[in-house]
This record gives C-alpha cells, sequence and structure tokens, in this order.
C-alpha cells in the first residue's frame, strides 16, 4: 500500500467532526466572558455588590473614603449610602504637636452637612493641642438634627479638652445631650464636663444611658453624679474617679428601679504625695450594691503614694479587679489577702525589696476566685511561688511573674521552677523575660 493511501486512510484525532464542536464551544465560551480564555479574569471593581464596597469603605479613613468616591459612579453612591455614616472618628490633629493626620475641615463640614442626621457612633480623636479640642466642639455644636446613641471624647495627650474653656465645652456638649434623646454610651474623660451638662443629660437620655466614663472630670461633683446614678435606672457600666465614689451613689445604684450593675470602674489618682486626703466608704453600702447586683465587677486602679493607702481594705471590700501602678507595701497587700474575698485579678506593678510569701500564700488562701495575677518589681521565693500556683491550681487562667520576681532558695531555683509551676497549672508556663531594648 502506498504511504499517500496510508494518509488518506489513517482517521484525524479528535474526528473533524469533534472539532468543529469544540472549537464552536469554545468560541462560545470566550463570547460569554468576553475575553481570551487563556488570559487571567481581570476584576471588575465597579460591579462589586453594594454590600461589599461598604464593607470595604467602612475601613478607609474619611479622607481616602472620599477619594475612593471618585473611582467611578457606582463607588460614588455607596459613599453617600446612610449606613455607612452611622459609625464615625473624626481625628482632629495639630501639625506642629502631632505626627498623625488630621482630616480636613472643609471636608468635615461636608460630611455634617450631608450626614449629620445620619450619625450615631461617633467619636473623636484629638491631640493634645487646644486648637484641636477647640475644632471638635465646634464640630459638635453642629450636629443638631443628629441621633447618636454612643459619644466618645479621645485625647491622645494632655491637656486638650481640659485647655478650652468650660462654657465653651458644655455649650457644645449640650447642643448633642438635648438633640439626641436616645445617648446609651458616652466616654468623656479628661474634659471639663460640669453638674449642670449632666442634668442636661439627664433631662433628656435617662430612660437610654447605659455607660458613662468620666475619669478625671475635675468639674463633676458627687452631687452631680448622684444626680445622674438618681434618674437613669439603666445604667450597666460606670467609670469615674474615687471623689465622686460615695455611700449614697452607691446606695443610689442599689434602688429598686435601677437595673443591675455590670461594671464599676474607679480610678484612685494621687498627683502629688500626701496631698490628697481619700475618705472610706462603708462596709454597708458596699454589701448594698452587690446584694443587688451580685455578678457586679468592681474594678479599682490605683495611682498613690505608699503613704496615701491608709484609707483602703480596712474592712471587706467587693472589689474583683485591682491594679497598683505604683509601688504598694506588704502591709496593703495583706489587708487585700484578709477583706478582698471576691478578688478576680490582681497586678502589682511594684513593691520593693520585701518578700510577699506570707502576703501572696493568704491571698490564695482567701481569694478563692482569683484567676489571674501579675508581678512587677517584687519579690517572692521560689518556694512561696510553687505554693502559691499548687493551692490556685488550674484556675489561674494568666500569671504573668517577671523573671528577676523569683528569688531562689534551697528546695527551687529559677531553672527548676517553671516545671513545678507547669505541673500545677496544668499547662507549659514560663516566667516573663525582661525585655532588653
Amino acid at each position: 500500500m502506498k504511504r499517500g493511501n496510508i494518509r488518506r486512510e489513517s482517521q484525524p484525532w479528535p474526528p473533524a467532526a469533534d472539532r468543529g464542536n469544540k472549537k464552536q464551544k469554545t468560541g462560545s465560551l470566550s463570547s460569554a466572558l468576553g475575553r481570551n480564555p487563556l488570559q487571567k479574569p481581570l476584576v471588575e471593581w465597579g460591579n462589586l455588590p453594594y454590600d461589599v464596597i461598604l464593607h470595604i469603605f467602612q475601613y478607609l479613613t474619611l479622607v481616602d473614603r472620599a477619594r475612593a468616591s471618585s473611582v467611578c459612579q457606582r463607588w460614588n453612591e455607596v459613599f453617600h449610602i446612610p449606613e455607612l455614616w452611622r459609625k464615625f472618628e473624626f481625628e482632629l490633629n495639630q501639625p506642629a504637636t502631632s505626627y498623625l493626620k488630621s482630616t480636613h475641615p472643609d471636608l468635615i463640614h461636608q460630611i455634617i452637612k450631608k450626614h449629620g442626621e445620619h450619625l450615631q457612633y461617633v467619636s473623636f480623636k484629638v491631640d493634645s493641642s487646644t486648637e484641636s479640642a477647640e475644632a471638635a466642639c465646634d464640630i459638635l455644636s453642629q450636629l443638631l438634627n443628629c441621633s447618636i446613641k454612643t459619644l466618645g471624647l479621645i485625647s491622645t495627650a494632655r491637656p486638650s479638652f481640659l485647655n478650652i474653656s468650660k462654657s465653651h465645652f458644655a455649650s457644645a456638649l449640650t447642643v448633642v445631650f438635648v438633640n439626641s434623646k436616645s445617648l446609651s454610651s458616652i466616654k468623656i474623660d479628661g474634659t471639663p464636663v460640669d453638674d449642670p451638662s449632666l442634668k442636661v443629660l439627664v433631662a433628656n437620655n435617662s430612660d437610654t444611658l447605659k455607660l458613662l466614663k468620666m475619669s478625671s472630670c475635675p468639674h463633676v461633683s458627687p452631687a452631680g453624679i448622684l444626680c445622674l446614678a438618681d434618674q437613669c435606672h439603666g445604667l450597666r457600666e460606670l467609670a469615674l474617679n474615687y471623689y465622686l465614689l460615695s455611700d449614697e451613689l452607691l446606695l443610689a445604684l442599689s434602688s429598686e428601679k435601677h437595673v443591675r450593675l455590670e461594671h464599676l470602674r474607679i480610678d484612685v489618682v494621687s498627683e502629688n504625695s500626701g496631698q490628697t486626703q481619700f475618705h472610706t466608704i462603708k462596709k454597708s453600702s458596699w454589701d448594698t450594691l452587690v446584694n443587688h447586683s451580685p455578678k457586679v465587677n468592681i474594678v479599682m486602679y490605683f495611682f498613690l503614694y505608699e503613704e496615701e493607702f491608709d484609707p483602703f481594705f480596712r474592712e471587706e471590700t467587693p472589689v474583683t479587679h485591682l491594679y497598683f501602678g505604683r509601688a504598694v507595701s506588704k502591709e496593703m497587700l495583706g489587708r487585700i489577702g484578709l477583706n478582698c474575698p471576691r478578688l478576680v485579678e490582681l497586678v502589682v506593678c511594684a513593691n520593693g525589696l520585701q518578700p510577699l510569701d506570707e502576703e501572696l500564700i493568704r491571698i490564695a488562701e482567701r481569694c478563692k476566685n482569683l484567676t489571674a495575677m501579675g508581678l512587677g518589681e517584687c519579690e517572692v521565693s521560689c518556694s512561696a511561688f510553687v505554693e502559691f500556683v499548687k493551692m490556685c491550681g488550674c484556675r489561674l487562667t494568666q500569671l504573668s511573674i517577671m523573671e528577676e520576681v523569683l528569688i531562689p532558695d534551697n528546695k527551687y531555683n529559677v531553672e527548676q521552677i517553671h516545671s513545678e509551676v507547669s505541673k500545677h497549672l496544668g499547662r507549659m508556663w514560663f516566667p516573663d523575660m525582661m525585655p532588653t531594648w
């Protein structure tokens, strides 16, 4: 047979009919996608679903959000959706005092004009300058048609809000208090808020207010905070300075009309040693609060000098979380072991060079709810520390102890202690190392 005949008799693969069909199918697929099948698919950003674009926009700063709105018509439409403007943080910084970029005032005024009525969760983040704080007050004064539920005034450094006039700040804040009528959460730390402005808050938002955080507000008196507690029966979280705490306030928070308080945070602060006199709260007042709100977390932050601790913890106190930012004496820690049976967390930044063996053991014996412990510049013998961990057992979910705290003795050294502590905790544990810079 001739070679030419072989070519004619041989059937190509695939058959011609199948080749035609495959070509037709491929052509149809390419036409449907509008591209070459060998090319990588292109992302059509302009065709993303509205909810996806909205989610992206919520992570952008105001400036970047405005720039993104000019990408295409679809993105511009999302830029004006009311839902996008329910939660917003205004950043106000001065180039001379902050490395952070500030939102341009013209852009802020434009947003307030178009979307002020949609704002519900608002915070103002300002640097230490008076100009930034005053600018924030000017913006607050413009929120006439708002329905704000959450308001936060945050200073990255002092003095900020405390450096502007009380009347300017109070008048701006009053605009929000009067027009919102549904405020549920307010954080106004380090501001010149005063008693009259709190009365306006109560008059317009007493049924909705659930959280109030107002540490370092020197123009608020115990009578002002008491008036608020008397009227705002829905309060669940309250943070304030110790000078505002009183027996009357605890009793007001324990009235039959009041809901059960969940968190009470108290900052006990002294700027200058020996210049502040601290009053004492009666045990009966604490008991009334806990009987009314048995699950309340009572958190106390101490920034005192050693000689100023005298009025505290001489009687049983239902505190649950204790943080000591300055040195605290052995005697004070001994009182905690005796009079803080509800203690859940204890953090001691410094004590000096007095071993705390007995105090630590007493805390383990008496504080049956303790689950977290942190020790900084203190001294504890390795044996006492192991005994403490053994008594607390697996309920110690957080244990942060600097390696320098542990003093070797005739039973354990620092190298041996991690395995012994790990055994009683039921998990691997090592002491924290002091960072080297």
